[in-house]
């Protein structure tokens, strides 16, 4: 009985110390393998380049200052802190955004324009989805690569949009006014009608960031101005008919660009680390985020379509896909 029990006390420490093997090796596998959301990266033990990595960094989400998914602060930080790093070889941006600020879009793209000038290679992966300003910061890569579903383009500008709901309020008794000096300065609220020179202030606004997105995608992807034009009425584009039309390089998987870019370098096997946002809410934030989503919802009036597009009105001018 005893002989039976010892038995089981050493198969059960057996047990623990395999357990506690797997686990450590988990918690160290980082060091050896890097994982991303398609594949395993396995690294040639006989060549480590010395501390040398590619970078793959993740970009999701509607750029714009901050979001849950994105943040501009993270995002030039992050490219920055590679640039500067002489350990860094290359990057893959791996996009999976409708686009967004045209602000944020043009500083993102100035930033890995500036990572390349430090003579590192840039890849962009483009995911499920890379619209609008997702397609413009992906023009700054040496190589566009798209994932054969992927959906792109949607090159335009949104810079603005008009409620007039001044007839909707006058229906239901309400009258609102907005106090204000200077006469377009209340210009696209819903209190207030849009004029044709207000109309015309805004396209202005949107035909000159046009332009500097259509300039841009014809200096880097090697197209006259009069065949971007020709491309950029605001459609979305399959990966096959972008790359029919110029606008990529390659359609396959992120390992097969990943590996292209290590081929590249000619450092097959290459570390590559992986980078991406973890928005960092707060549990009564988001709780009041969600007691304030069910006031507006709760008070009524409007549909939850034209709540949710007042709400977003701040992004504007974008580059955005809708």
């Amino acid at each position: 009985m005893k002989k039976d029990f010892k038995t089981g006390l050493i198969v059960l420490f057996v047990l623990i110390l395999i357990i506690c093997g797997v686990t450590v090796t988990s918690f160290y596998m980082p060091n050896n393998i890097n994982i991303t959301s398609s594949s395993i990266y396995k690294v040639d033990y006989t060549k480590n380049y010395k501390g040398q990595y590619v970078g793959l960094v993740y970009l999701t989400g509607t750029i714009e200052e901050k979001n849950n998914e994105y943040n501009q602060d993270w995002i030039l930080n992050t490219i920055s802190k590679l640039k500067d790093d002489k350990k860094n070889v290359g990057m893959v941006l791996y996009i999976d955004s409708p686009g967004g600020s045209v602000y944020q879009a043009d500083q993102v793209y100035f930033a890995l324009k500036e990572y390349k000038a430090s003579g590192k290679a840039l890849e962009v992966y483009m995911g499920p989805l890379a619209a609008s300003g997702g397609y413009y910061i992906a023009c700054a890569a040496d190589e566009i690569w798209a994932n054969r579903n992927t959906l792109t383009g949607s090159i335009g500008v949104i810079a603005g949009q008009s409620f007039d709901m001044t007839e909707f309020l006058k229906n239901l008794g309400i009258k609102s006014e907005t106090i204000h000096a200077g006469k377009n300065k209340n210009m696209m609220n819903y209190n207030e009608e849009f004029t044709d020179e207000q109309r015309q202030i805004m396209q202005s606004i949107a035909d000159e960031c046009y332009e500097q997105f259509c300039k841009i995608i014809a200096e880097e992807r090697g197209l006259t101005i009069e065949k971007v034009h020709e491309l950029a009425d605001g459609r979305i584009y399959s990966a096959n008919q972008a790359f029919s039309n110029g606008l990529i390089d390659n359609i396959g998987t992120l390992d097969k660009a990943v590996d292209n870019l290590t081929t590249k370098l000619e450092k097959p096997g290459i570390k590559v680390t992986n980078y991406s946002y973890e928005s960092k809410e707060s549990f009564i934030s988001t709780l009041m985020g969600i007691i304030n989503s069910s006031n507006t919802k709760a008070k009524g009036i409007l549909p939850e379509e034209i709540l949710q597009d007042i709400e977003n009105s701040d992004l504007y001018p974008a580059y955005l896909y809708k």
